[in-house]
């Protein structure tokens, strides 16, 4: 067993307590499958009801690149693409499971790609509203259009691959221009939680709700054992949508264990408290790391923490700490990852900042 203290993601623990105390409270009931049951529904509805979208529909999928290849396979046609950042996970680390499905993802410039945190900083790692809408005007105004792959939809994360956040005004102004070329407008949430309860942010689950046309609250990294909350604002798009899920893989035949474990996420707020839990945790590595001197490459007002590290500490660094590989800052020196998460505790940041 690795005995090394880890932060090197937010998915490497199981599940909040109370989702395994459930799950063996309700083991030995004999449960309708495919998310057609009453832990789904209650689930579902509770959902809704936090997103101010009655009118929407909810379906419960067990993973994020599952989750990610078909609601793209379900948004657009068989000769369009998906717009996405050039450094969006869809297009950097998915392995080309967008592509698999048939669809390219056709990408952005993005302020990730100058690494001028200096000069961008909360920007890394952003579309911005204006090079969306030039990539639409310059894809329509090229008179051999209609023998190339048509921008059919729009991916965004929030957060960010850099644990960076849109603005709500950011939002608005992409969502705008999906509506004037009538796209849908798709938000990746596998960090969801994190990105709502940052100190820093103007969004809400609601803003959210009211600005997209699909987005997916991420269980996986916040608290669940795994699945996600697919939530279509204004109802799905597809005629017969659980064939298309099941075709993707991401179909649970115990369906229950996802809509039990969001059931219990969403009552009393659980899913918020987890993704405060995070933030604060991070603010305290972040700020712990600058006393002891650390470069921070990008200042993240989430769980994510990028910081500048000689190649020769992380020599050092790697017998006692299990971090995330994140780039190549120059010759001598590496980005590494830090990530927090919804069972971080003060004592594994003393613990790790010790070490550091």
């Amino acid at each position: 067993m690795d005995k090394r203290i880890s932060f090197s993601s937010d998915y490497t623990k199981g599940a909040r307590p109370r989702i395994l105390e459930r799950m063996t409270e309700t083991n030995f009931e004999q449960i309708d499958g495919y998310g057609t049951d009453e832990y789904c529904k209650s689930a579902a509805d509770k959902i809704k009801k936090a997103c101010g979208t009655p009118d929407a529909d909810v379906f419960f999928l067990v993973g994020g690149t599952q989750t990610n290849q078909t609601i793209i396979d379900m948004l657009i046609q068989p000769y369009e693409g998906i717009v996405a950042a050039s450094t969006g996970h869809i297009a950097a680390h998915e392995a080309g499971a967008i592509e698999h499905a048939g669809h390219k993802v056709i990408t952005l410039p993005c302020h990730g790609e100058e690494k001028d945190t200096e000069k961008y900083g909360s920007d890394i790692g952003k579309i911005a509203a204006a090079d969306l809408k030039k990539l639409l005007e310059d894809f329509y105004g090229d008179a051999n259009h209609e023998h190339m792959v048509f921008p059919g939809a729009v991916y965004i994360s929030h957060p960010t691959e850099y644990g960076t956040l849109y603005t709500k005004k950011e939002l608005e102004n992409i969502s705008q221009i999906c509506k004037e070329y009538k796209i849908p407008l798709f938000l990746d949430g596998a960090r969801l939680g994190y990105g709502l309860m940052s100190k820093r942010t103007d969004v809400s689950l609601k803003d959210i709700a009211s600005l997209v046309d699909v987005f997916y609250i991420g269980g996986t990294k916040v608290g669940a054992l795994f699945g996600e909350a697919v939530v279509f604002t204004k109802g799905v798009t597809t005629k017969h949508p659980i064939p298309v899920i099941k075709q993707h893989g991401a179909l649970l035949a115990k369906g229950w264990l996802l809509g039990l474990q969001f059931d219990t996420l969403f009552t009393d707020d659980l899913y918020f408290e987890l993704g405060r839990n995070a933030i604060e945790t991070a603010e305290l590595l972040k700020d712990g790391l600058k006393k002891k001197g650390y470069e921070i490459f990008l200042d993240s007002p989430t769980n994510q923490q990028f910081v500048i590290v000689s190649n020769e500490k992380l020599k050092e660094l790697d017998k006692n700490v299990r971090y995330g590989f994140w780039e190549k800052y120059d010759d001598n020196h590496t980005v590494i990852r830090f990530a927090t998460d919804w069972a971080t505790q003060k004592a594994d940041v003393e613990r790790l900042l010790e070490l550091l």
